[in-house]
């Protein structure tokens, strides 16, 4: 957390949401930082597609290191789940090698380990590209008990191959082109081959038809077995966040100890009701995610 305004209004609306924070200070030198990350987001309308647009010029966010928290003390609070992402782990050199030092001391206290791959070649091109994202990404998820990709984060994040497009099996008719998971299962051995800790992979299931308007789904691969959600037609808002909103659902029910299906329901539910939001924080209630992941 940076000591200028910015910081003050992040550090009020983390305490207004009830969320405990650990905070790693920075010092702003009043001219050029470091600086909290600004992330510009035009929803886009209809033919028009939405555009993400980053500032993240001197972000005090990547100049978090391995020795900076002192984990041992937090995991020794009972934390029961611990989630990071491959947007974090690309800010710069240190942030991976924080993200494993976390994971290895959740795993020794007894905690449930997640990461989404989450791949984005504009910040990894910045300081390694793809190369330096496959050996930085296979670190982390060596330490990983539930991962969150598509087959895209799968190739490109961790350098699995995917299936050639002549071999994609046919999707059926009800399930259309992008929201038939065989392709995504199809590439779990892999997954497991190389990762034999992993219980679970999770991804959305996305159509896009136009900006507001998209089917969707999503599935599971838990302790060997497969899990789909229901589909449904989204009349979008804003889009940005959807993933995070089923990743999310999918950890509260897991966490709750639901059936499988129960758990991967709610994740659909909670992800199609963050696209009626603004920005990429969820202001749906347990209530609603439960009501429309019944249908």
């Amino acid at each position: 957390l940076v000591d200028y305004p910015i910081g003050d209004l992040i550090a009020e609306r983390v305490k207004a949401m009830g969320v405990k924070p650990f905070y790693k200070r920075f010092k702003h030198n009043g001219v050029n930082g470091p600086n909290l990350a600004t992330v510009y987001s035009d929803r886009g309308q209809g033919v028009r597609a939405p555009v993400v647009f980053y500032n993240r010029s001197n972000e005090a966010g990547a100049l978090l290191k391995p020795g900076d928290f002192d984990w041992q003390s937090i995991f020794a609070g009972g934390v029961r789940w611990f989630h990071s992402s491959g947007i974090f782990a690309a800010l710069s050199e240190t942030t991976g090698e924080l993200i494993i030092e976390a994971m290895k001391t959740a795993k020794a206290a007894g905690t449930i380990v997640s990461f989404d791959l989450n791949y984005r070649a504009k910040l990894w091109n910045i300081w390694g590209g793809q190369k330096k994202a496959v050996s930085t990404l296979a670190r982390i998820v060596e330490n990983v008990d539930v991962l969150v990709g598509n087959e895209e984060d799968l190739q490109l994040g961790l350098g699995l191959k995917g299936p050639e497009v002549g071999s994609k099996p046919a999707p059926s008719k009800a399930e259309g082109p992008k929201l038939d998971p065989a392709v995504f299962l199809s590439m779990i051995d892999q997954v497991i081959k190389k990762y034999p800790q992993i219980k679970v992979v999770a991804t959305t299931l996305r159509e896009v038809h136009s900006t507001n308007r998209h089917s969707w789904g999503a599935v599971a691969w838990i302790d060997g077995q497969s899990f789909v959600s229901p589909t449904c037609e989204l009349d979008v808002y804003d889009r940005v966040g959807g993933g995070d909103g089923f990743a999310s659902g999918l950890f509260y029910g897991l966490l709750a100890g639901e059936p499988e299906q129960e758990a991967v329901n709610p994740g659909w539910a909670h992800g199609a009701l963050l696209t009626t939001f603004p920005g990429d924080t969820t202001m749906a209630t347990v209530e609603q995610v439960r009501a429309f992941a019944k249908g």
